[in-house]
C-alpha cells in the first residue's frame, strides 16, 4: 500500500474549488478503501462463523439422533425386561392361587422339611425340564442341572456335583439316582468335536471332558455313522459311563451293595417324545450289569 506523504494533507488556502467533494481526496480514498477491506473481512469473518455454526448444528443433530436412538433401544430393552417379568409375575400369581393355596396343606408340611425319594441329575437344557417330563412335584425329587449332566469320577476334586450327591444320599437319604440323557444335547456335541489329546482351557471343554470315556467307545463301536448319528449314540454312552462314575463313591457303592440305593439310567427324545429307562444291577461281586429296560412311547 502507498505511503501517503504529510504535503497531501495541506490546503491551498480560499484559492481553492468551492466543489462538493472532500478537500482531502487522496485521504477519503484510503479510507473508502480501508472501510471496503474491512467490510469484505467483516463479512469473511461472518461466512466462516456461519459454516462453522452450521457444522456445529449438524453435529449436534447428528448426535442428538444417535442419542435419541440410543435411548430408544435402551427403552426397548427395558420394556421387553418389564414385559419378561410382567409375565413371570402372572405366573406365579396363577400358581399361588391354582396350586400353592390349593395344596396348603402339602406346602406347609414341606416348610418343614424335605424326603425326596429321587435325585435326578439332568442337563440344563432349556428343552430338558426332569419335573416338567416326567411329572415330579414339590418334594419328591432333590434335581441337579448341569452340562451334559455328568458325573465325575470320585478322585477328580470337589465340584458342585459332587456336594449335591454327598447331601442327596447321605443327608436326604434318597433312594433312587436317575441319570437323564437327551437328544441334541450341546454338551456332548461339543465332547464329538474335541481330540483324545488336546488339553482344553474353556470351561465348557474342561467339563465336558468328563466324558471322555464315552467319546472314546462311541469313536469305537460307531466309527461307521456319520457325526450326528455318533452324537447320539454318544448321548446315551455317556449316561452309562456316568453311572459308573456313580459307583467310585464308596458311600454309594456301599448303599447299592446293600440295596438301599438304585441307580437308574434315562434317555429322553424331544424330537419324538420318548423316554427310554434302565436300572444297574449291582452285584455283591462288584459285577455290574443292566436290568429292567424300557421303552416309553
Amino acid at each position: 500500500m502507498a505511503v501517503l506523504s504529510p504535503a497531501s494533507f495541506v490546503t491551498k488556502g480560499p484559492s481553492s474549488s468551492s466543489s462538493s467533494s472532500s478537500p482531502f481526496p487522496a485521504r477519503a480514498s484510503f479510507l473508502r478503501a480501508q472501510s471496503i477491506s474491512g467490510s469484505e473481512q467483516t463479512n469473511l469473518r461472518s461466512s466462516s462463523a456461519s459454516k462453522s455454526m452450521s457444522e456445529f448444528k449438524l453435529k449436534v443433530a447428528k448426535n442428538s439422533t444417535g442419542m435419541t436412538k440410543e435411548r430408544e433401544s435402551d427403552d426397548t430393552a427395558t420394556l421387553t425386561s418389564k414385559n419378561l417379568f410382567d409375565d413371570l409375575k402372572e405366573r406365579f400369581l396363577s400358581f399361588k392361587k391354582h396350586t400353592y393355596l390349593e395344596n396348603i396343606e402339602h406346602y406347609e408340611s414341606l416348610a418343614k422339611g424335605q424326603a425326596p425319594k429321587f435325585m435326578v441329575i439332568a442337563c440344563g437344557d432349556s428343552r430338558v425340564c426332569p419335573s416338567n417330563i416326567l411329572g415330579f412335584q414339590p418334594g419328591e425329587a432333590f434335581v441337579v442341572r448341569n452340562v451334559a449332566n455328568l458325573v465325575p469320577h470320585f478322585e477328580s476334586g470337589p465340584s458342585e456335583t459332587k456336594a449335591a450327591l454327598e447331601f442327596a444320599v447321605n443327608v436326604l437319604k434318597v433312594q433312587n439316582i436317575l441319570v437323564v440323557g437327551h437328544s441334541r444335547c450341546g454338551g456332548i456335541r461339543a465332547l464329538m468335536s474335541m481330540h483324545d489329546d488336546v488339553e482344553t482351557s474353556s470351561f465348557i471343554g474342561s467339563w465336558v471332558s468328563v466324558g471322555m470315556n464315552a467319546r472314546k467307545r462311541t469313536k469305537a463301536d460307531a466309527s461307521n455313522l456319520n457325526f450326528d448319528q455318533q452324537c447320539r449314540h454318544c448321548e446315551k454312552e455317556s449316561v452309562s459311563c456316568t453311572l459308573t462314575n456313580l459307583l467310585t463313591y464308596p458311600w454309594i457303592e456301599e448303599k447299592a451293595k446293600g440295596g438301599e440305593l438304585s441307580i437308574h439310567g434315562g434317555y429322553y427324545d424331544f424330537v419324538d417324545c420318548t423316554f427310554e429307562r434302565w436300572t444297574l444291577d449291582y452285584k455283591e461281586d462288584g459285577e455290574v450289569s443292566v436290568k429292567d429296560r424300557s421303552f416309553w412311547c
